[in-house]
């Protein structure tokens, strides 16, 4: 039975997300997750990809834990970054889109969260996958926290 509620939930999902499936193309599962320091992850490189974490297709993979800990995760990810130059940065989740498959959710399906980050004047979407891996680094547009 649940395994029939996930499976309308994710057909439901796709017809309202434009009905195409996900392609997530920056998924390593065999990333190691970043070590943690004074409540953030202790993130020392920046990406290339000008679409890191802006959209759908190359999300900001944090990995999974269990279900629980997701939130946390995030705001480790979060904590460790800063504006351009240094400005402190607020962020809070508005949507959740993009249903995927995904043995690692207890419902066989994942999706994206979709944060707005502000600093000063100036705010950024972030797409953020909870389910999958890949190598945690600062998106462009901020900078890596100094301590």
């Amino acid at each position: 039975m649940k395994k029939k509620l996930a499976f309308a939930l994710l057909i439901a999902l796709s017809i309202s997300c434009g009905g195409a499936q996900l392609v997530i193309r920056n998924i390593d599962n065999t990333a190691r997750k970043l070590q943690t320091k004074n409540g953030h992850f202790e993130m020392t490189e920046y990406t290339a990809e000008p679409k890191y974490g802006y959209t759908m297709d190359y999300p900001i993979n944090l990995g999974f834990d269990n279900e629980r800990n997701n939130p946390r995760n995030v705001d480790y990810f979060f904590k460790a970054l800063a504006g351009p130059n240094g400005e402190e940065i607020q962020w809070k989740k508005i949507d959740t889109c993009c249903p995927f498959p995904s043995i690692k959710s207890s419902t066989g399906a994942g999706t994206l969260e979709i944060y707005e980050v502000t600093f000063g004047n100036q705010t950024l979407t972030f797409y953020v996958n909870l389910f999958e891996r890949s190598k945690i680094v600062c998106p462009i547009g901020l900078t890596i926290k100094k301590d």
